[in-house]
């Protein structure tokens, strides 16, 4: 995941997201206009950051800033404890689709130890979407390039439209999840560790809190 080690001249000793919120400000003021140019400081440093995420940096800054923005954004991690092991009240239905048999076995087996029933995993998008339909789940936890003809993003539309439920990427192609990246409630990029995934499982499916 994006963790505050990336070499942006933030303060590393701050929570995540506080550095992506420092970031946007800044970007968003200076790129806030179509015609907007950077300095040559300014320039260097969005080109090292997406070059961090493999983002392609031969666009104008406001291009790149978009898909960056949109990475950082919906990684960030709150600042809350992680608890990771669940009781039965708060145990979710959790899809996982990816291709990876090592990886996705990994994940299985993290979330299940964390109190969670698994669907999966499931290596294309044509078996996952059979299976929704014919399960309730609570959030799924999709990599974007799959085998097989549908992709990651095709089946977070299609869980979203079809049966409303809500997705996180685990994907190591920064460029398509950042082009995708409203399709989902969270990102992880890869590679990741297993509290990496359970942080943003916790974060996506916490309660809206109610204005006072």
């Amino acid at each position: 995941m994006y963790d505050a080690t990336l070499n942006t001249g933030l303060d590393d000793r701050k929570p995540h997201d506080e550095n992506v919120a420092r970031l946007c400000a800044l970007y968003d003021a200076r790129l806030g206009e179509s015609d907007a140019v950077l300095s040559a400081e300014g320039q260097d440093e969005l080109i090292a950051m997406a070059g961090i995420f493999d983002l392609d940096t031969d666009r104008p800054a406001q291009a790149i800033w978009r898909d960056l923005r949109a990475v950082l954004v919906r990684q960030a991690p709150g600042t809350e404890a992680r608890t990771f092991v669940t009781d039965a009240s708060s145990s979710l239905t959790l899809m996982v689709v990816e291709d990876d048999p090592a990886m996705a076995l990994e994940l299985t087996e993290a979330l299940a130890d964390a109190g969670h029933r698994v669907i999966g995993p499931f290596h294309n998008a044509e078996a996952a979407e059979v299976s929704a339909a014919l399960h309730t789940i609570d959030l799924a936890l999709l990599d974007i390039n799959l085998s097989g003809d549908g992709t990651g993003a095709d089946l977070a539309r299609a869980l979203r439209d079809r049966w409303g439920v809500p997705s996180i990427f685990l994907s190591g192609d920064v460029s398509a999840t950042a082009q995708h990246a409203a399709l989902a409630q969270g990102i992880v990029i890869k590679p990741y560790g297993t509290a990496d995934v359970l942080d943003a499982v916790a974060r996506a499916t916490r309660p809206p809190v109610e204005p006072s």
